[in-house]
């Protein structure tokens, strides 16, 4: 596929929403594409550079992993990397552990490549129940591999990280509600500024694919994946 057939099908798989509206109990608040959209400006008459347009868009917060490592989240978790984030705590009872196990065997999609250039972040949504304990006790329960950290930290820095990744509710009373929260992925490649977002629960390969299919050298979809797999939104 050339690049402007790329660009055609990217441009179009970015409109169509069906799947995520699926995944989701009440309105989602989408994050902004990031790719093609204008510049905000820094202030009148100026224009961010790339660097700092990338760098405005995650926080740089302190965050803690689930090894008891420290790390500052935009520069050392998100920056220069192919990312999958979604956001969980451990002592969900709704779709947390059907999602965690949904992603390991995203993890094993990507082989080799996990832990090297291709990175799964679990985010959790409850700062004061989720130590590092519980979270480390949580990632052997799932006997997940190297290359997948669940994240903790103070609970307005976590908020901060889904708020800026749009996984959020519209409805203020919901979005308090941890057992409400949207069950999504997000992926990104973050040095191109591509992102993209589907259902956490969409199936393995196909999650897999889609950020294939975002990379400037990966493979190229296929006619039968392009038209049995769920619909993401996908921005260049």
């Amino acid at each position: 596929m050339n690049e402007i057939s790329k660009r055609a099908f990217l441009t179009r798989l970015a409109g169509v929403s069906a799947g995520i509206a699926a995944a989701t109990a009440a309105p989602l608040a989408l994050a902004q594409a990031t790719g093609t959209a204008p510049s905000e400006p820094s202030h009148r008459g100026e224009r961010l550079s790339a660097d700092e347009r990338r760098r405005n868009r995650f926080p740089n917060v302190p965050v803690v992993d689930h090894e008891g490592k420290l790390y500052r989240f935009y520069d050392d978790l998100i920056k220069d990397k192919i990312v999958l984030v979604n956001f969980m705590f451990t002592r969900c009872n709704g779709t947390c552990p059907g999602t965690t196990a949904n992603l390991k065997k995203v993890q094993a999609e990507f082989g080799d490549r996990m832990g090297r250039d291709v990175f799964l972040y679990s985010v959790s949504l409850d700062a004061e129940y989720d130590t590092v304990d519980r979270l480390k006790a949580y990632a052997e329960l799932f006997k997940v591999a190297p290359g997948w950290r669940f994240i903790t930290g103070t609970q307005e820095n976590l908020d901060l990280i889904r708020r800026k990744f749009g996984l959020y509710r519209t409805d203020p009373v919901l979005d308090r509600q941890a057992d409400n929260h949207v069950g999504a992925v997000k992926f990104g490649i973050e040095h191109l500024e591509r992102w993209g977002m589907c259902s956490a629960m969409t199936k393995p390969k196909y999650i897999a694919r889609y950020v294939e299919w975002m990379e400037p050298k990966g493979r190229r979809p296929t006619l039968p994946e392009m038209t049995g797999s769920v619909p993401a939104r996908i921005t260049t």
